[in-house]
Protein backbone atom coordinates (compact mmCIF):
# COMPACT_ATOMS: atom_id res chain seq x y z
CA UNK A 1 0.00 0.00 0.00
CA UNK A 2 0.54 3.86 -0.58
CA UNK A 3 3.24 5.56 2.03
CA UNK A 4 1.80 9.43 3.15
CA UNK A 5 4.88 11.61 3.18
CA UNK A 6 3.50 13.55 6.14
CA UNK A 7 6.95 14.45 7.38
CA UNK A 8 8.58 14.93 4.11
CA UNK A 9 11.86 13.21 4.80
CA UNK A 10 14.58 12.38 2.42
CA UNK A 11 13.96 8.59 2.43
CA UNK A 12 10.73 9.30 0.38
CA UNK A 13 12.67 10.81 -2.95
CA UNK A 14 14.95 6.93 -2.71
CA UNK A 15 11.71 4.72 -1.94
CA UNK A 16 9.85 6.22 -4.86
CA UNK A 17 12.87 5.70 -7.33
CA UNK A 18 12.55 2.17 -6.01
CA UNK A 19 8.73 2.05 -7.27
CA UNK A 20 7.00 2.39 -3.90
CA UNK A 21 4.01 4.62 -3.99
CA UNK A 22 4.42 7.66 -2.32
CA UNK A 23 1.27 9.94 -1.65
CA UNK A 24 0.79 13.61 -0.13
CA UNK A 25 -1.03 14.19 2.37
CA UNK A 26 -5.24 14.35 2.54
CA UNK A 27 -7.03 15.30 5.46
CA UNK A 28 -9.78 13.28 4.75
CA UNK A 29 -8.35 10.04 3.86
CA UNK A 30 -8.29 7.57 6.11
CA UNK A 31 -4.40 6.14 7.39
CA UNK A 32 -2.37 4.04 9.82
CA UNK A 33 -0.86 6.44 12.21
CA UNK A 34 2.74 4.47 12.77
CA UNK A 35 5.56 6.38 15.34
CA UNK A 36 9.01 5.37 14.95
CA UNK A 37 11.11 6.63 17.47
CA UNK A 38 14.00 6.55 16.67
CA UNK A 39 17.16 5.76 18.82
CA UNK A 40 19.87 4.75 16.25
CA UNK A 41 23.55 5.77 16.18
CA UNK A 42 23.89 8.58 13.48
CA UNK A 43 25.70 6.06 10.90
CA UNK A 44 22.06 4.02 11.05
CA UNK A 45 19.55 6.82 11.58
CA UNK A 46 18.38 6.90 7.76
CA UNK A 47 18.78 3.68 6.55
CA UNK A 48 16.02 2.51 9.62
CA UNK A 49 13.83 4.96 8.33
CA UNK A 50 14.01 3.20 5.08
CA UNK A 51 13.69 0.04 6.47
CA UNK A 52 10.85 0.37 8.11
CA UNK A 53 9.27 2.37 5.33
CA UNK A 54 9.58 -0.34 3.26
CA UNK A 55 8.15 -3.22 5.53
CA UNK A 56 5.08 -0.84 6.33
CA UNK A 57 4.65 -0.48 2.61
CA UNK A 58 5.23 -4.19 1.76
CA UNK A 59 3.21 -5.25 4.93
CA UNK A 60 0.22 -2.93 4.70
CA UNK A 61 -3.19 -3.91 4.61
CA UNK A 62 -5.46 -1.86 2.43
CA UNK A 63 -4.74 1.31 4.11
CA UNK A 64 -2.18 3.80 3.89
CA UNK A 65 0.76 4.51 6.02
CA UNK A 66 2.25 7.34 7.48
CA UNK A 67 4.93 7.19 9.37
CA UNK A 68 5.54 9.98 12.40
CA UNK A 69 9.45 10.01 13.22
CA UNK A 70 10.80 10.91 16.29
CA UNK A 71 14.06 10.90 18.27
CA UNK A 72 15.37 12.35 21.69
CA UNK A 73 17.26 15.22 22.05
CA UNK A 74 19.45 13.52 25.03
CA UNK A 75 20.50 10.85 22.61
CA UNK A 76 24.47 11.36 21.82
CA UNK A 77 24.41 12.70 18.11
CA UNK A 78 26.88 14.09 16.20
CA UNK A 79 26.67 17.45 13.76
CA UNK A 80 24.76 15.49 10.98
CA UNK A 81 22.77 13.65 13.34
CA UNK A 82 21.22 16.56 14.87
CA UNK A 83 20.81 18.58 11.79
CA UNK A 84 18.87 15.49 10.60
CA UNK A 85 17.00 15.27 13.51
CA UNK A 86 16.23 19.00 14.00
CA UNK A 87 15.35 18.99 10.15
CA UNK A 88 12.98 16.31 9.10
CA UNK A 89 11.84 14.76 12.71
CA UNK A 90 9.06 16.89 14.85
CA UNK A 91 9.49 16.85 18.44
CA UNK A 92 8.44 14.19 20.80
CA UNK A 93 5.88 16.87 22.30
CA UNK A 94 4.45 17.29 18.61
CA UNK A 95 3.87 13.33 18.49
CA UNK A 96 2.33 13.07 21.73
CA UNK A 97 -0.67 15.99 21.11
CA UNK A 98 -0.71 14.78 17.09
CA UNK A 99 -1.87 11.14 17.80
CA UNK A 100 -0.56 7.96 17.07
CA UNK A 101 -2.37 3.95 15.99
CA UNK A 102 0.65 2.39 17.27
CA UNK A 103 4.82 2.63 17.53
CA UNK A 104 8.15 1.32 16.30
CA UNK A 105 10.75 1.65 18.83
CA UNK A 106 13.97 1.34 17.80
CA UNK A 107 17.37 -0.16 19.31
CA UNK A 108 20.73 1.70 19.98
CA UNK A 109 24.03 0.77 19.75
CA UNK A 110 24.33 0.63 23.83
CA UNK A 111 27.19 -2.48 25.20
CA UNK A 112 26.89 -1.68 28.49
CA UNK A 113 24.70 -4.30 30.05
CA UNK A 114 23.46 -1.77 33.25
CA UNK A 115 20.76 0.74 31.19
CA UNK A 116 20.81 2.92 34.31
CA UNK A 117 24.53 4.24 33.47
CA UNK A 118 22.30 5.30 29.72
CA UNK A 119 22.85 8.99 28.86
CA UNK A 120 19.45 9.25 27.70
CA UNK A 121 17.75 6.85 30.05
CA UNK A 122 14.97 9.23 31.92
CA UNK A 123 14.14 10.34 28.30
CA UNK A 124 13.51 6.83 26.57
CA UNK A 125 11.87 5.83 29.65
CA UNK A 126 8.99 8.81 29.72
CA UNK A 127 8.87 8.07 25.85
CA UNK A 128 8.48 4.45 26.60
CA UNK A 129 5.90 5.30 29.52
CA UNK A 130 3.61 7.73 27.59
CA UNK A 131 3.52 4.64 24.63
CA UNK A 132 2.43 1.77 27.24
CA UNK A 133 0.01 3.95 28.92
CA UNK A 134 -1.55 5.93 25.92
CA UNK A 135 -0.69 4.18 22.45
CA UNK A 136 -3.17 1.02 21.22
CA UNK A 137 -0.10 -1.02 20.09
CA UNK A 138 4.00 -0.57 20.85
CA UNK A 139 6.55 -2.50 18.93
CA UNK A 140 10.01 -2.88 20.74
CA UNK A 141 13.04 -3.67 18.81
CA UNK A 142 16.45 -4.47 20.89
CA UNK A 143 17.17 -2.15 23.54
CA UNK A 144 13.61 -1.20 23.63
CA UNK A 145 12.63 -4.59 24.60
CA UNK A 146 15.51 -4.60 27.27
CA UNK A 147 14.62 -1.45 28.61
CA UNK A 148 11.06 -2.34 29.38
CA UNK A 149 12.06 -6.03 30.53
CA UNK A 150 14.72 -4.43 33.14
CA UNK A 151 12.78 -0.93 34.23
CA UNK A 152 9.19 -1.90 34.32
CA UNK A 153 9.21 -5.74 35.00
CA UNK A 154 12.65 -5.79 37.10
CA UNK A 155 14.47 -8.08 34.69
CA UNK A 156 18.06 -6.19 33.85
CA UNK A 157 19.90 -7.90 30.77
CA UNK A 158 22.87 -10.01 30.77
CA UNK A 159 26.12 -9.43 29.07
CA UNK A 160 26.90 -11.75 26.68
CA UNK A 161 30.40 -14.07 26.33
CA UNK A 162 30.29 -12.95 22.99
CA UNK A 163 28.40 -11.00 20.81
CA UNK A 164 25.21 -12.23 19.21
CA UNK A 165 25.88 -11.44 15.69
CA UNK A 166 24.65 -12.80 12.30
CA UNK A 167 21.38 -14.53 11.02
CA UNK A 168 20.31 -17.69 13.09
CA UNK A 169 17.41 -19.76 12.63
CA UNK A 170 14.29 -19.81 15.15
CA UNK A 171 11.36 -21.35 15.53
CA UNK A 172 7.67 -20.89 16.09
CA UNK A 173 6.65 -21.40 19.76
CA UNK A 174 3.26 -20.95 19.21
CA UNK A 175 1.72 -20.79 15.25
CA UNK A 176 -1.55 -20.36 16.06
CA UNK A 177 -0.79 -17.17 16.97
CA UNK A 178 -1.96 -14.58 14.39
CA UNK A 179 1.08 -12.44 14.89
CA UNK A 180 3.33 -15.31 13.39
CA UNK A 181 0.56 -16.99 10.94
CA UNK A 182 1.41 -17.70 7.44
CA UNK A 183 5.74 -17.55 9.02
CA UNK A 184 7.50 -20.45 7.25
CA UNK A 185 8.72 -23.61 9.67
CA UNK A 186 12.07 -21.92 10.97
CA UNK A 187 12.49 -18.27 10.48
CA UNK A 188 15.87 -16.46 10.31
CA UNK A 189 16.49 -13.64 11.91
CA UNK A 190 19.08 -10.96 12.37
CA UNK A 191 20.72 -10.25 15.57
CA UNK A 192 23.35 -7.97 17.06
CA UNK A 193 23.96 -6.98 20.26
CA UNK A 194 25.84 -7.82 23.12
CA UNK A 195 23.07 -8.48 26.14
CA UNK A 196 20.65 -10.54 26.76
CA UNK A 197 17.12 -11.17 28.08
CA UNK A 198 16.39 -14.58 28.67
CA UNK A 199 13.53 -16.59 28.63
CA UNK A 200 13.67 -17.41 32.19
CA UNK A 201 13.05 -13.58 32.91
CA UNK A 202 10.30 -12.81 29.55
CA UNK A 203 8.30 -16.20 32.04
CA UNK A 204 8.78 -14.21 34.93
CA UNK A 205 7.56 -11.32 33.19
CA UNK A 206 4.63 -12.86 32.25
CA UNK A 207 4.94 -12.37 28.44
CA UNK A 208 3.96 -14.78 25.69
CA UNK A 209 6.86 -16.26 24.30
CA UNK A 210 6.03 -16.59 19.95
CA UNK A 211 9.10 -17.67 18.61
CA UNK A 212 12.58 -18.56 19.57
CA UNK A 213 16.39 -19.10 18.63
CA UNK A 214 17.49 -22.85 18.14
CA UNK A 215 19.65 -22.23 21.09
CA UNK A 216 16.32 -21.03 23.11
CA UNK A 217 17.24 -17.71 23.28
CA UNK A 218 13.57 -15.20 22.77
CA UNK A 219 13.52 -13.50 20.00
CA UNK A 220 9.41 -12.57 19.61
CA UNK A 221 7.05 -12.26 22.41
CA UNK A 222 4.27 -10.05 23.43
CA UNK A 223 2.20 -8.80 26.33
CA UNK A 224 -0.27 -11.28 28.28
CA UNK A 225 -2.99 -10.28 26.08
CA UNK A 226 -0.84 -11.36 22.84
CA UNK A 227 -1.32 -8.13 21.15
CA UNK A 228 -1.40 -5.03 23.10
CA UNK A 229 2.75 -4.81 23.18
CA UNK A 230 5.42 -6.49 21.22
CA UNK A 231 9.16 -7.50 21.97
CA UNK A 232 11.84 -8.43 19.57
CA UNK A 233 15.75 -9.12 21.03
CA UNK A 234 16.87 -9.45 17.08
CA UNK A 235 16.43 -7.35 14.29
CA UNK A 236 14.31 -8.23 11.68
CA UNK A 237 13.43 -4.96 9.85
CA UNK A 238 17.83 -4.95 8.76
CA UNK A 239 18.39 -4.87 4.90
CA UNK A 240 20.68 -7.54 3.82
CA UNK A 241 23.40 -5.41 4.03
CA UNK A 242 23.08 -3.76 7.46
CA UNK A 243 25.37 -6.39 9.32
CA UNK A 244 27.91 -6.30 6.71
CA UNK A 245 28.17 -2.33 7.13
CA UNK A 246 28.55 -3.16 11.31
CA UNK A 247 31.23 -5.28 10.13
CA UNK A 248 33.15 -3.13 8.07
CA UNK A 249 32.99 -0.34 10.94
CA UNK A 250 34.08 -3.07 12.99
CA UNK A 251 37.42 -3.88 11.38
CA UNK A 252 37.63 -0.06 10.90
CA UNK A 253 37.85 0.14 14.47
CA UNK A 254 40.69 -2.75 14.25
CA UNK A 255 42.48 -0.68 11.90
CA UNK A 256 41.86 2.01 13.63
CA UNK A 257 43.92 0.59 16.96
CA UNK A 258 40.40 1.10 18.87
CA UNK A 259 40.25 -2.87 19.21
CA UNK A 260 42.66 -5.09 20.57
CA UNK A 261 41.56 -7.97 17.75
CA UNK A 262 40.28 -8.14 14.26
CA UNK A 263 36.17 -9.05 14.69
CA UNK A 264 34.77 -12.21 13.39
CA UNK A 265 32.47 -11.82 10.69
CA UNK A 266 28.45 -12.20 12.01
CA UNK A 267 27.03 -15.54 11.44
CA UNK A 268 25.40 -16.59 8.40
CA UNK A 269 25.56 -13.23 6.56
CA UNK A 270 27.09 -14.89 2.95
CA UNK A 271 27.19 -17.26 1.34
CA UNK A 272 30.32 -19.61 0.97
CA UNK A 273 32.10 -17.61 -1.10
CA UNK A 274 31.14 -14.45 0.26
CA UNK A 275 32.80 -16.28 3.36
CA UNK A 276 35.79 -16.76 1.32
CA UNK A 277 36.14 -13.36 0.48
CA UNK A 278 35.91 -11.69 4.02
CA UNK A 279 37.97 -14.38 5.35
CA UNK A 280 41.06 -13.59 2.45
CA UNK A 281 40.69 -9.41 3.98
CA UNK A 282 40.72 -10.59 7.25
CA UNK A 283 44.22 -12.40 6.54
CA UNK A 284 45.55 -9.46 4.62
CA UNK A 285 44.29 -7.14 6.77
CA UNK A 286 46.36 -8.83 9.98
CA UNK A 287 49.18 -9.25 7.98
CA UNK A 288 48.87 -5.56 6.94
CA UNK A 289 48.67 -4.18 10.12
CA UNK A 290 51.50 -6.41 11.63
CA UNK A 291 54.37 -5.30 9.08
CA UNK A 292 52.71 -1.87 9.47
CA UNK A 293 51.52 -1.75 6.07
CA UNK A 294 48.34 -0.09 4.44
CA UNK A 295 45.26 -2.51 4.86
CA UNK A 296 43.24 -3.36 2.12
CA UNK A 297 40.08 -2.08 0.75
CA UNK A 298 37.28 -3.57 2.73
CA UNK A 299 35.52 -5.77 -0.22
CA UNK A 300 31.87 -4.40 0.20
CA UNK A 301 30.82 -4.33 -3.43
CA UNK A 302 32.35 -7.81 -4.13
CA UNK A 303 30.81 -9.51 -0.83
CA UNK A 304 26.99 -7.51 -1.34
CA UNK A 305 26.20 -9.77 -4.31
CA UNK A 306 26.66 -12.82 -1.90
CA UNK A 307 24.51 -11.61 1.03
CA UNK A 308 21.59 -13.41 2.07
CA UNK A 309 17.89 -11.97 2.56
CA UNK A 310 16.31 -15.32 4.00
CA UNK A 311 14.67 -13.61 6.56
CA UNK A 312 12.50 -11.02 4.69
CA UNK A 313 9.94 -12.50 3.33
CA UNK A 314 9.00 -13.60 6.88
CA UNK A 315 9.54 -10.38 8.75
CA UNK A 316 7.09 -8.72 5.74
CA UNK A 317 4.39 -11.54 7.01
CA UNK A 318 4.65 -10.70 10.52
CA UNK A 319 4.60 -6.62 9.97
CA UNK A 320 1.59 -7.24 7.50
CA UNK A 321 -0.13 -9.51 10.69
CA UNK A 322 0.45 -6.62 12.87
CA UNK A 323 -0.72 -4.25 10.91
CA UNK A 324 -3.75 -6.11 9.71
CA UNK A 325 -4.57 -5.95 13.49
CA UNK A 326 -4.24 -2.22 13.66
CA UNK A 327 -6.38 -1.60 10.76
CA UNK A 328 -9.09 -3.65 12.53
CA UNK A 329 -8.35 -1.49 15.61
CA UNK A 330 -9.17 1.86 13.71
CA UNK A 331 -12.55 0.34 11.94
CA UNK A 332 -13.75 -0.32 15.15
CA UNK A 333 -13.34 3.21 16.45
CA UNK A 334 -14.65 4.23 12.78
CA UNK A 335 -18.19 1.99 13.52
Amino acid sequence: MPLVAVHPLPAYARLSAEGFAILSPDDDAPVLRIGLLNMMADAALEATERQILRLLALGAPHMPIALHPFSLPEIPRNDAGIAHVNRWYPTFDDIRTAGLDALFVTGANVPDPDLNRLSFRDAMLEALDWAHNELPSVLYSCLATHAVLGFRYGEPRRALADKCWGVFPHRVVDPTHPLVSGLSADPEVPHSRWNDVGRDQFERAGLKILMTAADGGVHLATSADGRREIYWQGHPEYDPVSLLKEYKREVDRFIAGELDDHPDAPFGIVDGVGADILAEHRGAVVFAMAHHRPPPPFPEEQTTVHLGDAWRSDTVTMMGNWLASLRDGVSDKGS
